[in-house]
């Protein structure tokens, strides 16, 4: 899922999770590390609920942690010393790889018609 496609105005903690691919744990963990960064909102009974901008929030970490391969605390300087740079590198790279999966799509279809 991608940023346009988050419609809803709150998300479950399971479903960031599916969303991001990565355990519930996982998520709850980076809120602890990440507290300026990751701020979802929680209900009288503590159930945290997700903007679409905390969801981004999350990509943003799991971009700079399993994907860059830095770890927590290099991850937190990165976003507090260039917060902006690693959004526009992240969106950089989400574009590409959407583009990259449409280009792979039509490639089977071509291939498919052969």
């Amino acid at each position: 899922l991608h940023m346009e496609n988050l419609d809803k105005k709150y998300y479950r903690i399971a479903e960031v999770a599916a969303i991001v691919g990565v355990p519930q744990s996982t998520l709850r963990f980076w809120e602890s590390r990440f507290r300026g960064v990751i701020k979802p909102r929680r209900n009288a009974g503590g159930t945290r609920f997700y903007t679409p901008a905390d969801v981004e929030a999350v990509r943003m970490v799991h971009y700079l942690v399993k994907e860059r391969g830095l770890k927590i605390d290099a991850a937190i300087a990165e976003l507090l010393r260039n917060r902006e740079g690693v959004s526009r590198r992240f969106d950089a790279i989400d574009r590409l790889r959407r583009i990259r999966e449409r280009l792979v799509l039509l490639q089977q279809a071509l291939d498919s018609r052969r």
